[in-house]
């Protein structure tokens, strides 16, 4: 396979989520010479931004998203991997430690948003679920982070991302990362009332937002 037809299934596998293919493609792309990093600023980016925007404009629905955002993961991993043992370093948009609040278990909607930071660029730690603020905070100081992102899916789970607010004050730790949270029951109020410095409804505009924090 020619690099171009690689170049372009890998564009169209991504768009159309078409995730079961895509690391088989970025392997016959590195056996052909390919340039990892071109293969990811020139055609896996700008695929998954043309999901967001489709996404944004109601053409696309959260299932689409999801095997998007599968796809350019199993493309990444690749990529990604070839990338170290080269000894290359890709250009990190930010570190993010993300993670659902303790007591809650949801799992799919975080995960998408950790893709599609990864995607764009950032340095992501997944924490999974039912995270506990100790751990949260923890990670935060191992790895340097510089935005934390709080998943609740539960009511009664929302005020835990306060806890985990109060818990970084109590240690000098606020300050020094931008806090940001999200999930279904979770609005712009109740950001503002825990303190976080933003809201995110859903997987694309998190996205958006993380790109903001890291400008302020």
């Amino acid at each position: 396979m020619a690099s171009d037809d690689i170049y372009k299934q890998l564009y169209e596998n991504v768009l159309n989520g078409d995730f079961e293919q895509t690391g088989e493609l970025a392997n016959k792309a590195l056996e052909n010479n390919i340039d990892p990093m071109d293969a990811i600023n020139s055609y896996l980016v700008p695929a998954i931004e043309l999901v967001g925007e489709r996404f944004g404009k109601k053409e696309y629905f959260l299932p689409d998203l999801m095997r998007s955002a599968n796809a350019m993961k199993n493309a990444l991993e690749v990529f990604e991997k070839d990338i170290r043992e080269k000894g290359v370093e890709r250009k990190s948009s930010g570190k993010v430690v993300i993670g659902t609040v303790k007591g809650d278990i949801h799992e799919i909607g975080k995960s998408i948003v950790a893709s599609l930071l990864t995607a764009k660029g950032f340095t992501v730690t997944d924490l999974g679920v039912d995270v506990e603020s100790e751990v949260f905070i923890n990670k935060i100081v191992e790895e340097g982070a510089e935005i934390l992102a709080m998943s609740a899916l539960l009511p009664i789970t929302m005020p835990y991302q306060g806890k985990v607010i109060e818990d970084l004050k109590a240690r000098g730790l606020r300050d020094k990362i931008k806090i940001m949270v999200g999930g279904s029951p979770v609005t712009q109020e109740h950001a503002e009332r825990i303190g976080a410095d933003g809201y995110a409804d859903d997987a694309v505009e998190a996205v958006k937002l993380a790109e903001r924090l890291m400008k302020s």
